[in-house]
């Protein structure tokens, strides 16, 4: 058994190590979703049809099993989240020790973030913040959500810009984050423009144990790059860690922490576990999750700045309706008659993949893709469906958004001790 003091099975093997570089661009999975496209998954670029197989082997993570899901539920007492049970959260880092010590009734805290590059959320955003709030309510732990207008700012390429937008972009995220219904005495929002001072000891730490060559490597950053993204990655790296908030957890606090992201974002976390090797921290665990898929299917990138590749929380029944009917990648056949025949292909049908992150009826779920494969089921049906669904979670969000006021953000973002 893993002493707690060691949250990283791995011991002195250094995780960034299974990583690659191609032309000082990270592209740590190539080719590996079939027809010869080339596939590239770095934290602020994926394309391609992802092989998540081959992603989990080449990141060195772990597959979540059944057995992992049905120990989730065993240990809370209650239902895994639909995105646990179907696979949308399917891998991880050291998840097992984080249930080992709860097991014995110790407590670990959850860190998740949003970098701020719009002011209106799109629905792959929300991903991650759904699931968390079921992490925080089936644990009961607390939280904390570190809002990254700096790095927007640094890696931002549009000269117009400037770095006020995204700090007030990271405020008007964070009221959608709220929306999501989190904990507000066991939650904890904050911008890192306002907040890294009292990161600061912790992120210095970690910019000493990580070295040039390591961040240049994992990160594919070049001579061109300003220097404020050599130095992000520790901001980033520095909230693993509750020793980075001594007015939430205490000076002196050593907490666990289970860290759930979309998969893109493992490099940094990577370095984070080797970093703490080194400085005798705990390593944080992860969940990792698949990808949310564009409008137009997988192929095709989901932007903030383009308006049709995603249905955003600020959309009408009336967009929503418009964007899945007009947008919506089929996997329905050529013709009508074909579909009967052949039956449609769920995998790439748009519609159906989005029923399988925001629709919590599992029986209905199973029902819709055994009749489109059978052909029973066409595509305006399947888009239907899905625009249903869309358009009353969009809605829900939309009025519990309205009741988040500035005082509430201020809650949220004040440093206070926190619930656990």
């Amino acid at each position: 058994m893993e002493k707690e003091g060691n949250s990283g099975n791995e011991g002195t093997k250094s995780e960034t190590s299974a990583m690659s570089v191609e032309g000082g661009v990270r592209t740590d999975v190539e080719n590996g979703g079939g027809g010869g496209e080339e596939v590239v998954v770095t934290p602020w670029t994926v394309s391609g049809v992802v092989d998540y197989d081959k992603l989990v082997k080449d990141f060195g993570s772990k597959r979540i099993d059944q057995d992992l899901v049905e120990r989730i539920e065993r240990v809370t007492g209650k239902p895994a989240h639909p995105l646990l049970r179907r696979g949308v959260f399917f891998s991880h880092r050291d998840l097992g020790f984080i249930l080992d010590l709860y097991e014995k009734g110790k407590k670990f805290f959850l860190y998740t973030g949003r970098g701020p590059s719009s002011r209106a959320l799109h629905l792959g955003h929300l991903i991650p913040f759904m699931f968390t709030k079921y992490l925080q309510e089936a644990f009961n732990v607390p939280l904390v959500i570190q809002l990254t207008d700096d790095e927007k700012f640094l890696f931002t390429q549009d000269p117009k810009k400037k770095l006020e937008d995204f700090y007030q972009m990271g405020k008007d995220n964070a009221k959608d984050i709220i929306a999501c219904g989190f904990d507000p005495e066991k939650t904890f929002i904050f911008s890192d423009l306002d907040y890294v001072g009292t990161m600061w000891k912790n992120i210095v730490k970690i910019q000493k144990a990580v070295t040039y060559n390591q961040v240049k490597g994992i990160f594919g950053f070049t001579d061109s790059d300003n220097i404020g993204k050599h130095g992000f990655p520790a901001v980033q790296a520095a909230p693993s860690f509750s020793s980075s908030f001594p007015d939430i957890f205490g000076e002196k606090s050593d907490l666990p922490c289970l860290i759930p992201c979309a998969i893109d974002q493992d490099p940094y976390f990577r370095m984070t576990r080797d970093a703490a090797h080194r400085l005798k921290l705990k390593k944080p665990a992860l969940i990792h999750s698949k990808f949310f898929p564009a409008l137009q299917g997988d192929n095709t990138k989901m932007s903030a700045s383009d308006e049709n590749s995603a249905i955003f929380i600020t959309d009408t029944p009336a967009q929503i309706k418009k964007k899945v009917n007009k947008y919506a990648f089929s996997g329905g056949r050529a013709t009508l008659e074909e579909h009967r025949e052949l039956g449609g292909i769920v995998e790439v049908d748009i519609a159906y993949r989005y029923l399988t992150f925001f629709c919590d009826d599992d029986e209905l779920i199973e029902k819709l893709a055994d009749g489109y494969r059978k052909g029973e089921i066409l595509s305006g049906e399947m888009k239907l469906e899905c625009i249903k669904v869309l358009q009353d979670m969009v809605k829900q969000h939309q009025v519990r958004r309205a009741e988040v006021t500035d005082e509430t953000l201020k809650k949220f973002m004040t440093p206070r001790a926190l619930e656990r």
